[in-house]
């Protein structure tokens, strides 16, 4: 599938049934990209050490999928954080830094870019008004998902027309973290050691990302689903950090998921 010479997004059907109202959105894998190497595929990351011209042509298809010009596609400076912008044109000089976007204007597509963090793409189709958040447990534990949707209701969306999906990310069999990773979540809330299951190394647990993101979702008043693929098991398709750390390799590509209201 990496030979292949355009994109071929993984899509959710939730937000599928936006595309009636002119809501484009993928979940972009590695297929399509001119990377080689470790970073082989359709790597867009700006911040890892690949070839820069490569990581532009890369970016560029994946713009001209969503229909967009290049400089249209917008990816936040990702620091992990529960901060939010609202979006209306394309960045002027230094991408800003917060972790997710929101837009109400046609024709600029809006993404999260990951490698084992969870991308979550919002969509209330009614109000024309979308989001793009990068979730990882930080961002997750500290509210990226809650300030998301508070950004898209301030430009006019209603949390209860909002869908909400969870593209790839690392899944429960391989998110095995240490006991003060699973304290940090049991004293903010004792229901969450629920998220964590015994693993082969003593004093570790295995945790799920994916039901913690989801849940939380739908707990803040959304509809929402996540579409159970694991980044680090599906090589072929995803880049995933925790894989690359594993095998003691030098950097890793990232992903892109990316919405986008067409043009009326």
């Amino acid at each position: 599938m990496l030979n292949q010479t355009k994109p071929d997004p993984v899509r959710s059907p939730l937000l599928d049934k936006a595309q009636a109202q002119g809501i484009r959105h993928g979940y972009f894998t590695r297929t399509g990209g001119v990377s080689t190497g470790i970073y082989e595929g359709l790597n867009i990351g700006t911040g890892s050490d690949d070839d820069k011209a490569l990581v532009a042509e890369n970016r560029a298809r994946v713009a001209a999928w969503m229909g967009v010009p290049a400089n249209h596609l917008l990816t936040a400076w990702q620091v992990h954080s529960p901060d939010v912008i609202v979006v209306t044109e394309p960045f002027a000089g230094e991408r800003p830094k917060a972790d997710a976007i929101v837009t109400d204007r046609p024709g600029i597509a809006i993404g999260a870019s990951t490698a084992d963090c969870g991308p979550v793409l919002f969509a209330d189709s009614g109000a024309r008004i979308i989001g793009a958040a990068h979730a990882g447990w930080k961002g997750a534990f500290t509210g990226v998902l809650e300030n998301t949707v508070a950004a898209m209701e301030s430009l006019g969306a209603r949390r209860e027309n909002i869908v909400a999906v969870l593209g790839p990310s690392i899944g429960p069999a391989n998110y095995e973290v240490g006991p003060e990773f699973v304290a940090r979540f049991v004293e903010a809330d004792a229901e969450n050691i629920g998220y964590f299951s015994p693993s082969a190394t003593s004093g570790h647990a295995m945790f799920d990302l994916n039901r913690y993101t989801v849940d939380r979702l739908i707990r803040v008043g959304v509809t929402a689903e996540g579409l159970g693929r694991c980044t680090y098991a599906e090589e072929d398709l995803f880049y995933s950090y925790r894989r690359t750390t594993h095998r003691k390799e030098p950097d890793y590509g990232r992903q892109v998921s990316a919405i986008v209201l067409e043009s009326e």
